[in-house]
């Protein structure tokens, strides 16, 4: 699961959780913030905390991208669903959301999954829909004080 020489996706490790929240809240403040409304951004925050990563790696599987013993990319499958996939925006561009959706769609295969789900934020989604993803339903969150997070359903066969 590694590309010589540049990096390794691995499955995440006990010891991984604390870097990876941080890893995914930086990546929510610097993508996110320009996009969503401050509360949206908090929601993403929330939703996204270190439990719901142990949680995450408990029910399916958290692969993470190695750089030099860097943590610089992440993203969980579980069932069908992949979801919590983020880049830090220094490494974004070069290759890595790709491999790291390509080893996550292969971990659905193996398990039997034909088909899967995710959601597509407003930031991610010319990426999603480049690796093939079909958008099937706009939603949004009322996240209080009049801000809503606006999001799409898509979905790929495998």
């Amino acid at each position: 699961m590694s590309e010589p020489g540049k990096y390794t996706i691995r499955p995440c490790r006990d010891s991984d959780f604390v870097t990876l929240r941080r890893l995914i809240h930086d990546t929510i403040d610097i993508s996110y913030a320009a996009a969503y409304p401050p509360r949206a951004v908090a929601f993403f925050k929330s939703f996204h905390g270190q439990d719901q990563i142990r949680a995450r790696n408990r029910d399916g599987t958290v692969l993470v991208i190695d750089e030099d013993n860097t943590l610089t990319a992440t993203g969980s499958v579980v069932d069908n669903e992949i979801f919590a996939v983020f880049v830090h925006p220094d490494k974004q561009g070069g290759g890595r959301g790709r491999a790291l959706m390509m080893a996550l769609e292969e971990l659905a295969r193996r398990n039997g999954i034909a088909e899967t789900e995710l959601s597509v934020s407003l930031p991610s989604y010319d990426f999603y829909r480049g690796l093939g993803y079909e958008i099937v339903e706009k939603r949004s969150r009322d996240v209080g004080e009049g801000q809503c997070l606006d999001y799409w359903m898509a979905r790929k066969p495998l």
